[in-house]
């Protein structure tokens, strides 16, 4: 069943010959009452009849930029705990709050500023929330207690939730349906990069000059970013006073959103609850050399960015096919990992490859929540953020748990085996859903004649 203010179509951004301006909301400019036609082929989501743009616009590179600064404060802190815990004389456990605070952060404010930040403009919103993610920097480079350290975090959360949310809807607006999962994934993208290069440089960078040298780094590098989003992001042209909280909400009784969201939670959860006890199998289960453990770390970054690269562009031409694909081959990778974590080289090539299939769907699955949200779809950028950290604080916990259990090592493995195949239910479901939407194989024209009609 559909829910009235959804619609087949994807809202992010105009199709050819519309003059929606730039920056407006999905829906602004169609005529009441009217209901839109599907003509796409079964398995695929409207708007993939269009010829995707040749190159990405300049935009989707700079809100990549600002992805990059937001994954690189993320997981800094994790290289950097003996010295914040011996400069602030607490335990290196309790600092490990940091990094918690962060990821509560994140599951609350990403939909929480959303919400707060609904009839601004996305470009100014932009702007505040790079404004806000520096001064949390500054805080912290001149904080001394660990209750400042603590707030300016999880304010810094706040803003990067709310960032990262509007970056994506922006980044899918500026290229259209037909390409918004290869923008997603360059964007995301981002943030991979901070894995492999950002936060690297950062632990180094903080035994060359003290923790606080990379968080002022990235204050200063967050208030570069502003004046790049300021010149590059189109502004605004539309109002947004017309747009509700109550009309956003709406969007949450869309049961294709939760499919969405279900399949960023599990995904996620799955990969990086292995992927945070990473090193203990290593060490422990394929006696590999503690030193080369960043080495491999590297090869899963790596891989990470290769797949948000290369799964944004499989996903806008097949994207159930390829959200499908990346969760079975996730769940054969982890469970492998699993059965050959006593030797040492297959293991580092599983690693690897975790990262370029465990992770390469999320940019397919940013872009099926952004559509599923019909008229909120900043909501549902949201809320994808929120999922995918909700997924790796939950899969976290319980491979902790497995760690401590008699399975060793290699449980943090097995629990992320049993997560990835999760997702197999909800991207199929999915999947099931478009294809009778469609009508029928080939892909049936489907009209509806009212709001609630299938």
């Amino acid at each position: 069943m559909t829910t009235r203010g959804e619609t087949l179509h994807a809202p992010a951004g105009p199709r050819p010959g519309d003059h929606a301006p730039a920056g407006s909301r999905p829906g602004d400019h169609a005529p009441a009452g009217s209901h839109p036609v599907d003509h796409a082929p079964a398995g695929s989501l409207p708007g993939h009849h269009e010829h995707p743009p040749a190159r990405l616009p300049l935009v989707v590179y700079v809100l990549a930029l600002g992805t990059f600064l937001m994954g690189t404060t993320e997981f800094v802190v994790a290289g950097l705990l003996p010295e914040i815990a011996g400069d602030v004389r607490i335990s290196v456990a309790r600092a490990g709050l940091l990094i918690t605070v962060f990821a509560v952060g994140m599951i609350v404010g990403a939909p929480l500023m959303a919400l707060l930040t609904l009839r601004l403009p996305r470009r100014l919103t932009l702007i505040l929330a790079l404004g806000v993610f520096a001064a949390g920097h500054v805080v912290v480079g001149l904080g001394s207690g660990f209750g400042v350290l603590l707030a300016a975090r999880f304010l810094t959360a706040l803003a990067t939730g709310a960032f990262w949310a509007v970056a994506n809807v922006v980044a899918a607006h500026a290229v259209g349906p037909a390409a918004s999962s290869r923008a997603l994934g360059v964007v995301g993208a981002g943030a991979m990069l901070a894995n492999v290069v950002g936060v690297p440089l950062g632990a180094f960078a903080g035994q060359l000059m003290g923790w606080r040298g990379p968080f002022w780094a990235l204050a200063a590098l967050g208030a570069a970013a502003t004046v790049l989003i300021a010149r590059h992001v189109p502004r605004d042209t539309e109002g947004h006073g017309a747009v509700s909280v109550r009309s956003e909400l709406s969007a949450l009784r869309s049961g294709r959103l939760w499919l969405a969201l279900a399949a960023c939670a599990t995904t996620t959860g799955g990969v990086l609850s292995t992927y945070t006890y990473v090193s203990p199998l290593l060490t422990g289960r394929a006696q590999l050399a503690a030193a080369l453990v960043p080495l491999v770390l590297v090869g899963f970054g790596a891989g990470a960015l290769a797949g948000f690269l290369v799964g944004g562009r499989l996903g806008d031409r097949r994207p159930h096919a390829t959200t499908i694909a990346a969760a079975a081959m996730t769940t054969v990778l982890l469970l492998s990992i699993c059965l050959l974590s006593a030797h040492a080289a297959p293991t580092i090539a599983l690693i690897a490859l975790l990262g370029l299939f465990g992770l390469g769907a999320n940019p397919v699955l940013i872009s099926l929540g952004v559509r599923f949200a019909g008229q909120a779809p900043t909501l549902g950028s949201a809320l994808t953020v929120s999922a995918f950290n909700l997924g790796t604080a939950v899969g976290s916990w319980a491979a902790g748990l497995a760690l401590d259990s008699p399975l060793g090592a290699t449980g943090p493995a097995a629990v992320g085996t049993a997560i990835a195949a999760l997702t197999l239910i909800p991207t199929i479901a999915i999947a099931v859903v478009q294809r009778r939407r469609s009508g029928k194989p080939g892909g049936a024209v489907v009209r509806r004649s009212a709001p609630g009609n299938a």
